[in-house]
């Protein structure tokens, strides 16, 4: 029988809140790039009012609801979630042997409309949920062994859906880290080389940002990192070190700076952060998690 039994975050909260006002205007530009002409199916069912199942089919977290929501009104159609079932970041146990799937929601419209928004939607909650799915692995690892730091994704995101992946990072459990260019600075090696040194790039990034931005700087040393504290950096992130010098090198610069936050990051995967985790590391993040991730299998159909 198919178990609804999940690891549900004991602090509900309604991310939905954090989306943009042009989210509509979003959508609205994934159903436009889905029938950029003709619609020869809708043609064929016509506008008879029907309803659909939304099914979940395979074992994940379920995320991306007002995504999903959003597709359909914008279309003209109706979406009846089923209390204390279709909730946000509920881990969901599907097995897949079972013919009974785990029923969502309910969609009601004219069935040409339901078709029509059937794609984007699934495609948008089931790599919403993908993204959750392994943030939430990925954070409960990092629980798992006492560490109480942030697990991070990174700006590796697919281009025109990085609202959706990000969002999915939070219904995980992870942080987002930067949502983009814009928010916090992050001086990667590329700055660096480009300004000619870490003294100079941080001090003039702290002319532009004042007091109300952070600066991350990308160090590929410890002494990279402690002439980025010096100078002002909030933030340094030790990159492609090896586990071992990572924690080394985190418990001498922290002893130094201990209100500079560290990140570790570069190649790190779920299964070999536990490996870079200590007291002396505040984030650890993986580009993995909106990059690479596996998509949770979701079917919408008309009931007959």
């Amino acid at each position: 029988m198919t178990s609804t039994a999940s690891s549900v975050s004991s602090e509900q909260v309604d991310f939905s809140a954090l989306l943009p006002q042009n989210l509509d205007q979003v959508i609205q530009g994934w159903l436009s790039d889905d029938i950029p002409s003709f619609d020869v199916g809708g043609l064929v069912v016509g506008m008879e009012e029907k309803k659909a199942k939304l099914l979940m089919k395979s074992t994940g977290v379920f995320a991306g609801k007002p995504f999903f929501e959003r597709v359909f009104t914008l279309l003209g159609c109706t979406v009846e979630w089923e209390d204390g079932i279709a909730i946000e970041g509920d881990h969901k146990q599907i097995n897949i042997n079972d013919d009974e799937k785990i029923c969502l929601a309910i969609v009601s419209g004219p069935v040409r409309n339901i078709l029509r928004g059937e794609r984007t939607a699934l495609n948008t909650i089931s790599r919403c949920s993908g993204v959750a799915t392994l943030s939430r692995v990925a954070s409960d690892r990092a629980k798992s062994v006492g560490w109480k730091g942030y697990v991070a994704g990174t700006r590796k995101t697919t281009p025109g859906f990085r609202i959706v992946e990000k969002y999915g990072l939070l219904i995980g459990g992870a942080a987002t880290h930067r949502l983009d260019l814009s928010q916090m600075v992050m001086l990667k090696d590329n700055h660096i080389w480009s300004c000619g040194s870490i003294e100079k790039a941080v001090k003039l990034a702290r002319k532009a940002a004042g007091f109300s931005q952070k600066i991350e700087v990308e160090c590929q040393s410890l002494e990279d990192a402690i002439e980025a504290a010096t100078h002002g950096a909030d933030i340094v992130m030790l990159d492609n070190f090896e586990p071992d010098q990572l924690r080394k090198d985190a418990e001498t610069f922290k002893n130094k700076f201990p209100h500079v936050l560290v990140e570790a990051s570069g190649g790190i995967t779920t299964e070999t952060m536990p490996d870079y985790l200590c007291k002396y590391v505040d984030i650890v993040s993986q580009g993995k998690l909106t990059q690479g991730y596996p998509c949770v299998d979701y079917s919408l159909k008309i009931i007959h």
